[in-house]
């Protein structure tokens, strides 16, 4: 049984069966929102910023989401492999100690603790992300509109439950609550242009800095009810800044105008366009909007295999409360195993073999 799957869409197919693919054929890798299932892609992380992209010398677009934008961001300091590792080990192991009577942590004690996390990690080398010469990074944060323009305790559920109803009815609408706000690593100045089009949402791009990386990198993690909003980040409007998978879990965003092919490590096939749209099934088909990406997605079978027969998740937190070290242990494992799917992917792109690449 094979651990991956690969999916393109039909130009991406066309492109594969014509020309193979190669390292200078890729110009964008999305990371999606998802928390702990991202730990199932490190493997494929590694590979591919550590042995198959440097073969290329184009520039690429990377974009990333929550758990994503923060693969995305280390895959652009110095040592990615190395780094790389280091983001796993510290997700893997990190643990929220509770006082007596508390079921849970916070959310602002894991709000503390996770900008804790993201100064050891990148303090002294925010210039060495934005300054990368070849990689763009593009992190996605979703900002609050109208009651969401503050995190409160009557303000958040009440906008979130609006955002809920508006996005059951149509998911552009979902744009009067929340707006997808993008910060780009700059180029003289300016961000870099962004590596997919705009029209499907109400939009907003402002420059990556190093006086605002670590709020835009943190409001990308700030999951909804878990974390605390991120306030007022520098030189972007005012307001309360979420979690970018809220409004783009999966990033499903159009990337036809890219220069190349988008190579997407996943962590399943569907690429889900918000995060409010999980439960709507009939939005998890794939658009034209993919019709140049090559999605490389771990098998549903394989996924069985694993401890508990999924991939690593939040619901872990619940199932092992402080049982820290039960926890390690189960994702840990799944991450080992993961090493099938950076290992068949190497085989694959040796000799890119177009009749084991599905539709998307």
């Amino acid at each position: 049984m094979k651990a991956l799957t690969i999916f393109a869409g039909p130009k991406a197919r066309q492109h594969i069966a014509d020309k193979g693919l190669l390292p200078q054929h890729i110009s964008v890798v999305p990371g999606a929102a998802g928390g702990p299932k991202g730990l199932i892609l490190g493997p494929m992380d590694r590979y591919l910023f550590g042995q198959w992209l440097p073969r290329s010398t184009q520039p690429l677009d990377l974009v990333g989401a929550s758990i994503g934008a923060w693969r995305m961001a280390t895959a652009c300091l110095p040592n990615p492999v190395a780094e790389l590792q280091a983001l796993e080990d510290a997700y893997i192991h990190q643990h929220y100690e509770l006082q007596a009577g508390q079921s849970r942590p916070t959310p602002r004690q894991v709000s503390n603790d996770f900008r804790a996390n993201l100064n050891g990690f990148y303090s002294g080398r925010i210039h060495q992300v934005l300054q990368h010469p070849r990689y763009r990074l593009h992190v996605m944060t979703s900002h609050g509109r109208g009651v969401l323009a503050r995190d409160g305790a009557l303000r958040t559920p009440l906008g979130y439950a609006g955002a809920y109803l508006t996005n059951l009815v149509n998911r552009r609408a979902m744009g009067a609550w929340l707006e997808r706000v993008v910060f780009s690593s700059p180029f003289m100045g300016t961000p870099n242009p962004l590596p997919f089009a705009t029209e499907d949402y109400r939009t907003r791009q402002f420059a990556l800095s190093e006086t605002n990386f670590l709020d835009a990198v943190q409001a990308s993690c700030a999951i909804p009810f878990v974390l605390q909003a991120v306030h007022n980040i520098p030189d972007a409007p005012k307001g309360a800044y979420w979690d970018g998978g809220i409004t783009d879990y999966h990033l499903h965003l159009d990337y036809r105008g890219a220069r190349g092919l988008t190579l997407y490590p996943h962590f399943q096939q569907a690429v889900v366009p918000g995060w409010l749209d999980k439960a709507l099934k009939w939005r998890h088909h794939s658009t034209a909007f993919l019709d140049t990406t090559i999605v490389l997605a771990p098998n549903p079978d394989w996924v069985k295999t694993l401890p508990n027969g999924k991939l690593p998740d939040r619901s872990d937190f619940v199932t092992y409360g402080q049982d820290l070290d039960a926890r390690v242990a189960v994702w840990t494992t799944a991450v080992r195993e993961a090493d099938r799917l950076s290992d068949e992917l190497a085989q694959w792109l040796l000799r890119p073999d177009p009749s084991v690449v599905q539709p998307l």
